[in-house]
């Protein structure tokens, strides 16, 4: 009975079969056996160092203008040139000094304002109440630009370092809190009813469901973040200061010095790329357990 069942069975499908297309592939070499083809849809992730491919191909591109005579000194040095003025400066002490002083600046306000918008993220992304009262004013401080906030500064804390401190942490912030912000928001409801069910403190659900959930969204403001940072810094050391980087760059603009200019602008870009990868890697560590695409 059993055999007469197989036997009708594969002699119904065999019409079947043959109507089907034969799929196209290489010819198989003779004592080889068939290989298994696949193909991942996940782009390859590049190798180490390999971002820094188009920067060192715009540099070279900039080193030969200028060894030609494209580009005149005055307007922009070569960056051969502005190599050996950084090696100058950091002989002498002048730039570690100034160096110094911009990182207090930078790091001093990145870590107010990355606290701050922590907490008012935390607030209002678990509070109705707390949304109701934060949010609108994040947005509109997200609406205004910094440079638009210097005046009002200045009349409120002074010309000093708190002012420049402040309107970095105000900058840095706002990234910050929307990102994290959102990231508590699209926390699957699932986990909070579980987290009731269970009976969890506010502490308890804070340290189990609420954070492991905002951390994707406060690394993606962090990396955010540092470049705010610095990209503020610039600004604000073009105002009364007789140390800093900024400085460093404002005094060599009134004596025509291009490649000073260059080793400020070099400097800020190491800084910025440095504080982004050391995100990174914070963020590759604490979020071990995601599966990355292109991992």
């Amino acid at each position: 009975m059993t055999y007469d069942i197989k036997t009708r069975a594969i002699a119904l499908a065999a019409p079947v079969a043959a109507s089907l297309p034969e799929r196209a592939g290489p010819p198989a070499r003779a004592g080889s056996a068939p290989r298994r083809q696949s193909r991942s849809l996940a782009p390859k992730r590049l190798p180490r160092g390999g971002i820094l491919v188009g920067p060192l191909v715009l540099v070279l591109v900039w080193e030969l203008a200028s060894a030609a005579g494209g580009l005149s000194p005055k307007l922009l040095a070569a960056p051969s040139t502005a190599v050996l003025t950084g090696l100058d400066l950091l002989a002498n002490g002048t730039l570690a000094d100034h160096f110094l002083a911009s990182a207090q600046r930078a790091y001093l306000g990145l870590a107010i304002g990355v606290v701050t918008g922590l907490v008012l993220a935390l607030v209002s992304g678990l509070s109705r109440a707390g949304e109701a009262s934060i949010d609108g004013i994040v947005q509109i401080k997200r609406a205004i630009p910094t440079l638009a906030l210097i005046p009002l500064a200045i009349l409120w804390l002074g010309i000093g370092e708190a002012m420049k401190v402040a309107l970095i942490a105000t900058s840095v912030l706002v990234p910050v809190y929307i990102n994290t912000h959102a990231a508590l928001r699209s926390i699957d409801i699932r986990f909070v009813e579980l987290a009731r069910t269970v009976g969890l403190t506010w502490a308890e659900f804070l340290r189990r469901v609420a954070l492991p959930g905002a951390l994707p969204g406060f690394f993606t403001g962090l990396r955010l973040a540092v470049t705010t940072c610095w990209t503020a810094l610039v600004v604000l050391e073009q105002i009364n200061t007789t140390e800093g980087i900024g400085y460093l760059m404002n005094r060599a603009r009134d004596y025509g010095q291009t490649d000073v200019i260059v080793v400020g602008l070099a400097i800020y870009a190491v800084l910025g790329l440095a504080s982004d990868l050391a995100v990174r890697l914070g963020e590759r560590r604490a979020l071990a357990y995601r599966k990355v695409l292109g991992s």
